[in-house]
Parts: C-alpha cells; structure tokens; sequence
C-alpha cells in the first residue's frame, strides 16, 4: 500500500484525518483466507434455521445503533445524518427479508414424479470476494452479505480505503450477531492486492459496486481464474418528463433524486430529459428547487447538501462542468466550488449539453443536473437510451400508454413510473450495457452465488422430501 493512498478516516467536512489504519499484509491476508475457508467447512453444512436467526440478528443490531453507524457513516464520506440512520435501518429491512423468506426461497423444487423425478436445490458455493464503495457503506455490504451467508457462503470484504471503521464496524456486527468466526471478515487492503486475492483458489466469486474501470479490473482478474462475478457499476439514469405528468411531484422528485447522497449515487437521476412542451416550466422550478437547498455540515439535520466524499470527486466533476460549459452547454445554476472548508460543490444545473460533451456522455458523480429537450416520447426514449450506461431510469406519465411503452423500451435494468427509482430487497437490483451484470437482491440475489444442481432418481430410489 503506497503512502499516497492510505486507509484513513478522513473528514470530507472539513478535511480532518481522524483515524489511520496499517493496510494487512500477506500473511494476515493468508491468515483470513484460511479462516474463510476453514468456516465455510462448517457454515455450508448449518442448518438453514441457524443461518436466519444469524441474519435476523444482524438486522436487529443495525435497527437497534442506527444513529451511532448512521453518524460513522457520515463522519467518513460526509452522508447527511438523516440519510445515513436510513440507510442502517434499510440494511435491517434487507437482513429481515432474508430471514423471513429463505426457507421458501431455498427450498427444493420438485419436477416429476416417480421414475426418473427430480429436484433442483441451490448450494453455496464458498468464499467470496466483496469490493465495495463508500457512497453506501452499510447497504451495499448488506445487500451482498444477507443473502450470501443466508444461502451458506462466507464473506471476505474489502471496503472501500476512505471508510475503514465503516467496514470494520460491520464485521463487529456479523460477530455480535452470532455468525461464526470466520464466516465474515473485512480485509483492510488497497486497490493493488484485490487481484492476488482473486487469484487465491480459496475465493471462489467476488463481486463489486464500483466504477466501470474497477469492474473492467475485476472481471479480468476473476476471468483468468474462470470464477464467478457479479457488476454493478456506474450509471448515468434517465428522468423522463411527459406533458401529462404531476409537474410540482416530478419537480420535488427530480431534486431529491439528483441529489440523494451529495448527488453521489449510481441510481441517482441525472440526465432529465423533458417535453419541449413543459421544458421551460420544468426548467424554470427545478433551478428553484436546486438553489433552495439547504447546504452545510452533514452531521446537522437541517442539512440537505453536504460535502462530496473527497477533494478528487470535486475536481473531477468541476471538470466536466466546465468542459461541458466551454464545449457549448447552458450553464443555469451553479458550476463552481464553494468557497468553504471541506469538499463542497454547488448545486449546479446544465442544459442542452452538445454532443460528446462530458455532461451529454459521462457519469456526473455529484450534485450537478442536466436537462434535454424531447420532441416526443419518440425522441425521450431515444436520448434515454442514447447513453453506455443501463442501471435505473424513471419516467413521469399520467398516460398508460406511454408508461407501458417507458416500462418496456427504456434500457436499464429497473424502470419506476411516476417515482424515484430505489433498491428494495423485494425486487433484483442490477443493470445492463456497461452498469454491471447479475443481480443483487430478492431470489435472484440469493442465488447469484449458488450452485444451481439438479439431481434425479430412478431404480425406484423416491427424493428425501
């Protein structure tokens, strides 16, 4: 691990380092992918009521001290705190799910009878690789780790390097919650050791929330190992505006949904794409809107707009900004740093982006909107989907038709009709094109790191009901 990319808690309030951490070394590396390895032994063969209770557990935990990892989780990536309590009380809500559905959702299926019948059971496949982002440092471990340990996997995670008391928390709260030793673990490495890990025949799968060049890195790594991933990475989503819409609902909405977060979300909406017929309404209040958050220090609960996570994410989106703007898009709102302790960027607005611009092709990580022209649904479908990314869209219609033709025609891999576009365990989250593949979440998610087996039987032998 070099010195320029430490395992620190870094304040990006106020840009206070509070907390250092010595990155593992090889041997502590072997150490917990023997430990893995070794739970999983016994893990796999724990009886499924064991495996709920555990993550029932859990999720009483996370219910029961969501305000003090709601105010970790915005000490290190700056999360405004009412946000951050949710976010610990969501990840209970994934945990419960689990423990109330896995007995039906992991229970054989039966095809046939007599002679030559069979079952098809879903079986753990070992230990797995979880690399992990700071925008949610809590959901996005959980939304992984339920299902995973609850279908009898073991976990090893490597978080993200600017929220290591987040990931160590977590693994305290796989102990307290009565999994056995081993079965999670988090592994305090940089970026440059994920590769040797993968390369361990002790892992078995991995899977990232990440940036496309992260899942570019990890697929290739998993790929020469011939081991199992499952992606989901960035997004750039589409908020379509029709004429018949709820216009002061789809105004509040799109605030709140480009800028959840700090406005660093993958499923954040960010390219809003309006009739030409409304455009300058919906322009007009969404500028409002913007301008008339609250910005501040995110441990305040008054706040709505916070800090990004670090000084480089504020770099970056200012350059996209300005090139856009220098390329020929309409600045409206924003554009610049503020003048303030901390990595804090205005809410910023950007219409009619040209073509090839950063805020027309990129993913634009932060609190900066931007706004399309649509003739018709015709021309709104073809600039949603003119885009590389494919994670989550939303589309505002009172008109059924349209909506059945939104719901169908949009490419991404979770479409809301007249709503912010959110994961819910109830529902696989994932994306297409160049946002991931696989999916987390519901049944799909539980059996992304199964063995799909079928087993039949003839000679007169009758399945073990």
């Amino acid at each position: 691990m070099s010195a320029t990319t430490p395992i620190a808690t870094t304040n990006p309030a106020t840009g206070e380092t509070i907390r250092t951490f010595e990155p593992y070394d090889d041997a502590e590396i072997d150490r917990r992918l023997a430990r893995a390895a070794s739970a999983f032994a016994g893990w796999r063969r724990a009886p499924l009521a064991v495996r709920t209770a555990a993550v029932r557990r859990l999720g009483d935990l996370l219910d029961a001290e969501k305000e003090r990892l709601g105010a970790l989780m915005t000490l290190e990536m700056g999360k405004p705190i009412v946000a951050a309590i949710e976010e610990a009380a969501k990840c209970a809500t994934a945990c419960r799910y689990y423990a109330d559905n896995a007995d039906r959702l992991l229970a054989p299926r039966r095809i046939g009878e007599g002679d030559g019948a069979g079952e098809v059971v879903h079986q753990p496949l070992g230990p797995v690789l979880a690399v992990m982002p700071w925008n949610f440092p809590f959901w996005q471990v959980v939304r992984f780790l339920a299902p995973a340990l609850t279908a009898g996997n073991v976990g090893l995670l490597k978080h993200s390097s600017n929220v290591p008391q987040c990931a160590l928390a977590i693994e305290d709260l796989c102990a307290r919650a009565g999994y056995p030793d081993g079965v999670f673990q988090t592994l305090l490495v940089g970026s440059a050791a994920v590769a040797r890990i993968l390369d361990d025949d002790r892992i078995v799968a991995a899977t990232l929330t990440g940036s496309e060049g992260a899942g570019r890195s990890i697929a290739a790594a998993a790929g020469r190992n011939l081991k199992k991933t499952v992606l989901e990475l960035g997004g750039s989503d589409p908020f379509v505006v029709m004429p018949s819409a709820d216009m002061v609902k789809a105004v509040k909405t799109a605030v709140t949904a480009r800028t959840i977060n700090n406005g660093q979300s993958c499923i954040a909406a960010k390219r809003f794409i309006v009739h030409e017929r409304i455009a300058g309404e919906f322009t007009t209040r969404f500028v409002e809107g913007m301008k008339a958050l609250r910005v501040g220090d995110p441990a305040d609960p008054e706040t709505q707009l916070g800090p990004l996570a670090t000084a480089t994410l504020v770099d970056e989106l200012h350059r996209q900004v300005t090139e856009s703007v220098a390329l020929g898009a309409k600045l409206l709102l924003g554009g610049k740093r503020l003048d303030r302790k901390g990595a804090f960027y205005a809410a910023t607005v950007i219409a009619d982006p040209p073509e090839g611009s950063p805020a027309a092709s990129e993913e634009l990580f932060g609190p900066a909107a931007v706004i399309f022209r649509a003739r018709d649904i015709d021309d709104a479908i073809r600039i949603a989907n003119d885009s590389p990314f494919g994670l989550g869209a939303a589309a505002w219609t009172a008109d059924a038709a349209e909506a059945r033709r939104f719901g169908l025609e949009l490419e991404a891999g979770t479409v809301f009709i007249n709503g912010m576009v959110a994961s819910d365990p109830r529902f696989p989250f994932g994306g297409i094109k160049r946002s991931g593949y696989g999916r987390e979440l519901a049944s799909e998610g539980l059996y992304e790191f199964t063995n799909t087996k079928t087993i039949r039987a003839g000679g007169g032998i009758t399945l073990s009901e």
